[in-house]
């Protein structure tokens, strides 16, 4: 909406979906950081990085899933921009969701192909649908890094956007999640 109008409740997305999108900001940016340290901890350390990170990135996987589910049992808010803005705005935010699934999904699966189970934050073993399979080990962990990269680039887009609406535009748009 534009900033002539308050922001009321049908002009937002639904409180599942804003707890949603804030609880995976939040993994995201604490799981992808953690990521980046791995290569340079102490070996010591090393398997507890590997251990936070993975158990939070499989975290990500289901609170997308969730995420899904309720974009798909809600109406999003009403947006007032032009046709080209639309398009790329949801274009972005198609392939943030796309990479959100495909992040965790390639890195739990590069994990149980290195021959490595996913021990969920220390508590138990979740099960590995392929098991070690070196052949596409190193494939996977492409992929996992690959999209890692790209989130991070749609993430930057994603922001600059909220700067552009927020401090250029002046417009409600951010109150639509908060």
């Amino acid at each position: 909406m534009n900033g002539a109008k308050s922001t009321g409740e049908g002009e937002r997305y639904a409180g599942s979906l804003r707890i949603l999108h804030w609880l995976i900001a939040i993994l995201v940016l604490m799981t992808w950081p953690l990521g980046q340290m791995i290569g340079f901890v102490k070996d010591d350390v090393k398997l507890d990085f590997y251990l936070i990170h993975e158990s939070l990135g499989f975290l990500v996987l289901w609170l997308m899933l969730l995420r899904i589910g309720a974009r798909l049992t809600s109406r999003a808010p009403l947006v007032e921009a032009p046709p080209l803005e639309k398009t790329v705005a949801h274009a972005v935010h198609g392939l943030l969701y796309l990479f959100l699934i495909i992040m965790p999904v390639s890195g739990f699966l590069a994990t149980n192909a290195h021959g490595f189970p996913l021990k969920l934050f220390g508590l138990f073993t979740v099960w590995s649908p392929i098991g070690k399979s070196p052949d596409i080990a190193f494939t996977l962990s492409a992929i996992h890094t690959w999209s890692a990269w790209i989130l991070l680039g749609l993430f930057a887009l994603h922001f600059a956007a909220v700067i552009f609406h927020h401090v250029i535009r002046r417009d409600r748009t951010l109150y639509r999640i908060l």
